[in-house]
């Protein structure tokens, strides 16, 4: 019998999302006989222990008779159960600053990691994630910014709409200005984007027409890697080329940032990518953009001037363009930055039952064969030990 609990969110802010749905967990075990689901007790999780108790799943305090134990955030190091194999986001594998302690224990205290941002398919996309979402709430995030600051209409906050469809609802009658919105990316985060861009009616142009042309209604542009990266002597663009030398290549996002109203930025981003604007910019006068909302959320990444993580409690902050400086949202000379690091907890409900679907599809039924490459692919510790495929995190894990 393999056991396995989901356990309670422990990182603060509280996050509200779960692995697996009382249905999703109902469903498994039905399907899967030898699989045993618990559920530790939350009083925050947006699915209660009372919906998980009328599907037939049992509500437990103690997880250490769990063979595998699923969350969704980082476990507070004073919670982890020692030699338990674990799946949780670690953000580690880019040696994280804020989360080396949290590598360091689970090293210390011998425990299994797999990171489900490592589980990927055989041409390197992400089998789990939750990133749709992430750009659902991300572009909401960034209009309701703009309008704010504009005080040309006026959005609900995310979190209290019930579900997806309860925000759909929320834009009946909406009418939108002429704006501008650049929108980066290709994957799942960008098709979050797109979603909300559907359902307020916003045209989509292509590049070259948003770049010289000005409309009378709110039009969007799509700009995926290809479109933003360009090799510095060869003049070209290789997917994998450019994920294996990234610091070869340049950045062409320049001339939309005097053409675009928003940037909603869901580009993916790693150490040694070009930005797609400097500081510099930024300062010009001719730069249009007045909200950004940073869905990828790379403190020092694609986005110079993100400053960190806002909350979803108090999403939005100012950035003087100029001096630099944190201040207050909607003020007429900065630049309004959306950096919330957990956006699809706004709509956690959904959020949960997206991500286990893809659990079911793709993790469980590897967890039930003897030798898995996909898991073995995601696993960062093996019992406190770093595996071969992470052993560049040497010095993170075990240093001092």
């Amino acid at each position: 019998m393999l056991k396995i609990g989901l356990i309670r969110e422990g990182k603060q802010p509280p996050d509200h999302r779960v692995a697996l749905t009382p249905f999703q967990c109902r469903w498994i075990m039905q399907r899967w006989p030898q699989i045993q689901i618990m559920v530790q007790h939350s009083p925050i999780r947006s699915y209660t222990d009372e919906e998980y108790q009328q599907a037939g799943i049992q509500v437990v305090e103690d997880m250490q008779d769990c063979d595998v134990l699923m969350g969704i955030k980082e476990v507070p190091i004073d919670q982890l159960i020692p030699g338990k194999t674990y799946f949780f986001f670690s953000h580690t594998k880019k040696k994280q600053p804020h989360n080396r302690l949290l590598m360091q224990a689970c090293v210390n205290k011998k425990i299994t990691l797999i990171d489900y941002e490592c589980l990927i398919h055989e041409d390197g996309q992400r089998m789990l994630g939750f990133g749709f979402f992430a750009g659902v709430v991300g572009a909401h995030n960034g209009l309701m910014a703009y309008g704010k600051k504009t005080s040309l209409f006026d959005l609900p906050r995310a979190y209290t709409c019930r579900d997806l469809q309860q925000l759909t609802e929320s834009y009946y009658g909406i009418k939108l200005p002429p704006l501008k919105i650049a929108i980066t990316g290709s994957g799942r985060v960008a098709a979050g984007i797109l979603e909300v861009m559907g359902l307020l009616g916003i045209k989509d142009i292509t590049p070259g027409e948003f770049l010289i042309n000005e409309y009378q209604y709110p039009v969007y542009t799509q700009l995926k890697a290809g479109d933003l990266y360009l090799h510095k002597s060869e003049r070209s663009y290789s997917r994998e080329h450019f994920h294996a030398h990234p610091y070869e290549y340049e950045c062409k996002f320049l001339p939309f940032t005097t053409a675009a109203d928003i940037l909603m930025n869901g580009i993916y981003w790693e150490q040694g990518m070009a930005p797609l604007f400097s500081w510099d910019d930024l300062c010009n006068p001719h730069f249009r953009i007045r909200v950004i909302a940073d869905i990828t959320n790379d403190p020092g990444g694609s986005i110079p001037c993100n400053l960190g993580d806002s909350t979803i409690d108090d999403p939005v902050y100012g950035v003087d363009r100029c001096t630099r400086q944190k201040l207050p949202p909607y003020l007429p000379h900065t630049v309004d930055m959306m950096c919330v690091g957990n956006l699809p907890d706004e709509l956690p409900r959904d959020a949960s039952r997206y991500f286990g679907e893809q659990l079911i599809k793709y993790v469980i039924p590897e967890l039930l064969q003897p030798d898995s490459p996909i898991l073995e692919k995601a696993t960062i510790l093996q019992k406190g030990k770093l595996t071969p495929r992470f052993c560049y995190l040497e010095d993170y894990a075990y240093g001092s």
